[in-house]
């Protein structure tokens, strides 16, 4: 597709974190004892978003119990204790904030019984009850079954969970991650009614026709909102850039996908799964050429 990966392009520098909101978001975040994926996932829309009042939380801890190769959140065979009183902390964040919009995230938790999707539950059922208006999107593992049912349960607005990358490229996530168990978990949730979303990470050496296969899968279970943004090295022991994908090319591929029937995409080089999130809810209908962003 693009050039073999070397120096960073222009296109995908972005500005030190800097101003008053900014650092008002990282004192009541951290204030809190709550974790984002904007730090642990090292984001490169960091800045940006907290400069303008949006973060992603991250909860159940922040260490993961898989180890995917792209990924730089801690990992080990444990995860942390869980926090009760996080949910309620969280709802509270959020109301001080004035959000309008939520992105609640997680670890993966394969050591709790349940994954962990209690605990998924118990916080939007905290933010809604403190805050009866805001929208809430979860960013969730792979849960299927009774584990999803839980969270349905507790009905966010948008249900998210990632295929990652295309299916002929699944070794780079954990093992216990799979193209078809994640296609069944948006299926599952898409077959209860609700909203449902997912995203690749490029530049890892898929080709064109590939980053095709997985949107034509992704159509066939129902997924509303495709989020494709560029791959980047959060450090040396993560997967090395194959190459970078220019800004013309994401909107070729969002023209693509629309083209698919996605109501929603989010197609640029720093787009990630929670990034642009309201924008992208806002625009589902119809899908037409004005539902991308480049």
């Amino acid at each position: 597709m693009a050039m073999l990966a070397q120096r960073k392009p222009e296109w995908l520098k972005v500005r030190i974190p800097q101003g008053e909101q900014w650092k008002a978001m990282s004192r009541l975040i951290h204030g809190h004892g709550l974790h984002t994926v904007c730090d642990e996932a090292a984001c490169p829309n960091k800045a940006e978003c907290w400069g303008c009042g949006t973060a992603t939380f991250m909860v159940l801890g922040d260490v993961c119990t898989r180890n995917c190769r792209f990924c730089a959140v801690a990992s080990g065979k444990t995860g942390t204790e869980i926090d009760t009183g996080e949910p309620q902390r969280l709802a509270e964040a959020i109301k001080e904030l004035k959000l309008k919009y939520a992105v609640i995230t997680s670890v993966d938790r394969d050591d709790l019984p349940d994954c962990g999707a209690g605990h998924f539950a118990a916080c939007i059922k905290a933010i809604k009850n403190t805050t009866a208006e805001v929208l809430v999107e979860v960013l969730i593992p792979d849960y299927r079954g009774a584990n999803l049912a839980v969270v349905m349960a507790a009905r966010p607005d948008v249900i998210a969970h990632n295929i990652e990358t295309v299916p002929s490229m699944q070794n780079i996530r954990d093992a216990r991650a799979g193209f078809e168990q994640s296609l069944q978990t948006l299926h599952e949730a898409k077959a209860a009614g609700f909203i449902t979303k997912s995203s690749l990470l490029l530049g890892l050496g898929e080709s064109e026709a590939e980053i095709i296969v997985a949107m034509d899968a992704l159509r066939r279970v129902g997924c509303d909102i495709l989020v494709m943004g560029q791959y980047l090295q959060p450090s040396a022991r993560q997967l090395p850039v194959v190459e970078y994908i220019t800004p013309a090319q994401f909107a070729h591929l969002a023209d693509l996908a629309l083209q698919r029937g996605f109501s929603s995409v989010v197609s640029a080089p720093l787009a990630r799964t929670s990034y642009h999130a309201s924008e992208g809810y806002r625009k589902l209908g119809p899908a037409s050429p004005t539902a991308a962003e480049g």
